[in-house]
């Protein structure tokens, strides 16, 4: 939902592309998101085989309620961090999401599909 929230619909691959999850957590997360009534699944009509997600109005209440929060947490978290160690971590868990993503796209393959 997040990833909605912060860069609109796409396709399933697309959020696992941007997120630490891979397919089959994507796709347990769209059913359950789907039922509670915050996202909704569309056919793309540009390739009728991937579906396109997309917050609904309560997806979209739900994430601008989350998201002050959750940023509330972080800059509770890293307080105690000076600019030079937050830009540090930052600079860490760069490379570790880019490797993570060299790591999933060589095991998994992307297909761009939702199969």
């Amino acid at each position: 939902m997040a990833v909605l929230g912060r860069y609109g619909a796409m396709n399933a691959n697309s959020v696992v592309d941007r997120t630490a999850m891979d397919k089959v957590r994507v796709s347990r997360a769209v059913a359950r998101l789907t039922a509670a009534g915050h996202i909704t699944r569309r056919i793309d009509p540009a390739d009728h085989r991937r579906a396109i997600l997309d917050l609904t109005a309560q997806g979209t209440t739900t994430y601008q309620q989350i998201v002050p929060w959750l940023r509330a947490v972080q800059d509770e978290i890293l307080t105690n961090l000076n600019t030079e160690e937050r830009s540090a971590l930052e600079h860490v868990l760069s490379k570790l999401e880019q490797r993570g993503a060299t790591i999933a796209q060589y095991r998994g393959g992307n297909d761009d599909r939702d199969d």
